[in-house]
């Protein structure tokens, strides 16, 4: 492992482009290396058990790539498997965490309402973040079952997914939200429709920011930055179809880009 070595990212599917682009805009001299699950995606209805196998073989796969650090860009996956993957992996592993704590310092009315999945919400982690914040304020979980999979199909603005927005957003503005936490990092690709339903008075955060900051110093302190007078290379893994990863990723990347299939 050395400062040359690529850093490794996966999500359950495209969603965690979202997390790619705060570190290319924070890391600009890295080589990154992306896996998307998309052929088991979403992992929010899937078991423990299963989402973690898949965490441990993709890690093992970026691994082997010299991946010199690891993202779990995916808040699912990071509540069903980080920990495994720290205790099996020694190398800095940087995971996701709704951003509560941010929401509960900035709300104006005391309410926050946070967009995940079903598994997301039920997690550990998130309970550990509501016993932690939700003595000074209000927190709302919403679970969103489908949003995953207009995102994954490359519906960023359509018909169904404005319905599903509706369905999610409306409730929590009826219960006097004025700060939305996006707790999926597929959501941030709906920031623009969320904040179209909400209004203007309604604060829209997600947690890529946190994530690649929280990875450049982890870099940082290991000794590990590459030098940022080179600019980094993307490298792109999917288990979902070729056919349809391609537009796809190139859409969210907002550049054309070549997906690989990840090897069995």
């Amino acid at each position: 492992m050395n400062a040359a070595n690529p850093i490794g990212v996966f999500d359950s599917g495209v969603g965690g482009l979202s997390v790619l682009h705060e570190i290319r805009r924070s890391l600009p001299g890295e080589d990154l290396l992306y896996v998307a699950d998309s052929g088991h995606a979403p992992y929010g209805d899937k078991s423990q058990q299963f989402i973690e196998s898949r965490s441990i073989a993709i890690s093992e796969f970026l691994v082997s790539r010299n991946a010199k650090a690891l993202v779990v860009a995916c808040n699912t996956a990071t509540g069903a498997a980080v920990t495994t993957l720290r205790s099996r992996f020694m190398m800095p592993i940087i995971a996701m965490e709704p951003a509560v704590k941010p929401a509960s310092e900035q709300t104006k009315s005391g309410v926050i309402g946070v967009l995940a999945t079903s598994r997301t919400l039920a997690g550990d982690n998130f309970v550990r973040l509501f016993a932690r914040y939700g003595e000074d304020v209000e927190i709302l979980g919403q679970a969103c079952p489908g949003l995953v999979e207009q995102v994954e199909a490359g519906d960023l603005s359509g018909d169904k997914t404005r319905l599903l927005l509706q369905r999610y957003v409306l409730p929590l503005l009826e219960q006097k939200a004025d700060t939305i936490v996006l707790g999926c990092t597929h959501y941030p690709f709906l920031a623009p429709l969320i904040r179209e339903i909400a209004g203007p008075g309604v604060a829209v955060i997600d947690s890529a920011v946190a994530v690649a900051r929280q990875l450049s110093r982890r870099l940082e302190v290991g000794g590990l930055l590459a030098d940022a007078a080179d600019a980094g290379t993307e490298c792109f893994w999917t288990s979902g179809a070729l056919d349809k990863a391609k537009p796809l990723f190139s859409q969210l990347w907002n550049a054309d880009v070549e997906v690989r299939p990840l090897p069995d």
